[in-house]
Parts: C-alpha cells; structure tokens; sequence
C-alpha cells in the first residue's frame, strides 16, 4: 500500500490549482432540503435520542460486511467497539484547491490529533489502498456537511453533496486500539453503556497551517486508576491512531470545565476508583474547519467511522 505520504505528493500540484471560493455547480444539488444547525451540538441533542437500526458489536466479522451493512441502510451508529482489530479512520473532504492543501499542511504539522492514513485521489471517493471495494460517499455511518464554517446537516448518503474535484483524507482513530485495550482486559465504558463516546475541546493550539487554525479536541476514557499505566503502554504502540494520551486526569489542566459535559458524544459513567484519560481525538479537524470558516467539508459524523480492512496495529 502507497503511503499517505507518497499519495499526499502526488496530489499536490492539483491541489493549489483551484480558488478556494466553492465552484458554481460543481456540488450536486442535495435531494432533501437539509435542517441548518446553529452548532455541531444542535445535531447529537436531536441524534442521541434517535436509536439505530443496530447495535455495534461483533454481529460484523468483517470490516467488507459492515460497510456492506453501513451502505445498504442496516447500520448508522456510532462504530466504538465495532471490528475491533480493525484501523479506523476520520473522513474530510474538501473541494480541490487551497484549502486542501492547507489541510493536508495541517495534518502534516499536527500527527498527534490529525495522522495521516490515506489521501485519495483528486475526484474519486475510493480507499481502495485501505478498504478494497470501498466507497466514501455511502460507507460510514453518518456524515456532517459544513458551509463556511456552519455545520449545515447530518445525513447518512453523501453522494448528492460530494464535490466532483474531491479531495478525501482519511485519518487515524483511537477506536482502532479498542480490541487491544479488551484483550488486555481494560473495558470500554461507551461500549459498555450503549454510548457514542464523550468528545471536548481544549486549550491546547494546534499549529496553524495557512487559512487553518484552531485548539485539539480529545476523547476521553474512564480508566481503572491500576490500569492506566498498561492503557499508556498499549495506546503508545498506535501512532497511527493518536497514540498515548495527551492528559491523565485533571481535565482543568486543559481547559476542560465539566468532564460530564462534553462537547460531541455522550457523558458516560466515571466510577469512584477510575481516572479520566484524554486522548487527540480526530474531531479537531471539524473544530478547525468550523473556526476558519472553510467554505465547504464533508466529514465523518462525530463517533461513525469508515472501518478499513487493515489491521490496527499497520504501520504507515
């Protein structure tokens, strides 16, 4: 498998080409008329309360049939705890031209919360290096839809949106060391409690890159206070997937006020002999791309993400 290193210099002549003002007509008009959302928050208040036509679990053996699942309208939940042993992946696509470059910039500059796993091809909504068979536009579960910097609908078919000169990143998951954390005997507490996992912004900047700037967002983890030394180790060993973690309890040291108010995801349970641990979490690009006011994105929806056929542990 190419890198996403060799993709991303391939692609960068093509991508400094365009203006960074959106085509007129290079968008397929969307079908249904979308609900505007004032913020990201507006879609998980009216999403949590929603139930999904399944249940993540291991009814999928395969990450080729959970996309098959995910694409035929059988499953359009959150994917903590689905295919563990699989790599994960956050999705952005960008219309060619000067914010994709910025952004493959950015990811370039910050590999803790954005590492790179693939850059497709100008205009093709295939991961084929990743995921054969795969399409974008239909294999994850629900998809955020961005105009100038507003989250504009939550839908679960990107193709009406999806930019004829597409630029799609994929990025690096913490819920690709799911199954190493089980096997090693730490549980999930989302998992466990039917949640999408609780997501924060924090008060650590980002390195900017061009038009793009912004803080990390972090994940978090309750952990048994005697296992957190293990879940440091066995996270360290993914790179790929954010890696080890960015803060262990204390969630005032970066910016975060209430731990049972997150900004995406859902609260879970934190018991008394338990620490909160934060990991770089792959919703800082939306964070980034909502603060400067990019003109157009889709991406992954909070917590739903493409599941690719490689083992969690490959190197890129």
């Amino acid at each position: 498998m190419s890198s996403a290193v060799d993709g991303a210099e391939h692609s960068l002549q093509s991508l400094m080409m365009d203006s960074a003002q959106p085509q007129e007509g290079s968008l397929r008009p969307p079908a249904p008329a979308p609900t505007e959302y004032r913020d990201v928050r507006d879609v998980f208040s009216a999403a949590n309360g929603a139930q999904s036509p399944s249940s993540p679990s291991a009814s999928f053996s395969t990450p080729q049939k959970f996309r098959r699942a995910v694409r035929s309208g059988q499953f359009a939940g959150p994917t903590n705890g689905c295919c563990p042993g699989y790599m994960q992946c956050n999705l952005v696509v960008l219309e060619e031209g000067p914010a994709a470059y910025d952004f493959l910039l950015f990811c370039q500059r910050n590999k803790k919360a954005c590492p790179l796993i693939e850059v497709c091809d100008v205009g093709s909504p295939s991961a084929d290096a990743v995921a054969a068979g795969s399409d974008l536009r239909t294999d994850i579960p629900k998809y955020c839809i961005y105009r100038n910097g507003r989250l504009q609908a939550e839908v679960e078919d990107a193709r009406p949106y999806w930019p004829e000169r597409s630029v799609a990143f994929l990025i690096g998951c913490s819920f690709s060391y799911d199954g190493a954390l089980l096997e090693a005997g730490i549980p999930l507490r989302s998992v466990e409690q039917g949640r999408n996992v609780p997501m924060y912004r924090t008060n650590i900047p980002c390195r900017p890159a061009g038009s793009l700037k912004g803080n990390v967002v972090v994940s978090m983890k309750p952990i048994k206070a005697t296992d957190v030394a293990k879940e440091v180790e066995i996270t360290s060993k993914y790179p790929q997937a954010h890696g080890g973690p960015l803060c262990v309890g204390c969630p005032d040291a970066i910016g975060i006020r209430d731990v049972n108010d997150p900004d995406w995801g859902e609260s879970v349970d934190i018991l008394p002999d338990e620490v909160p641990i934060f990991h770089a979490c792959g919703i800082t690009p939306q964070a980034v791309l909502m603060e400067s006011g990019v003109p157009f994105a889709i991406t992954h929806s909070p917590g739903h993400m493409f599941i690719t056929d490689l083992p969690s542990d490959t190197t890129i």
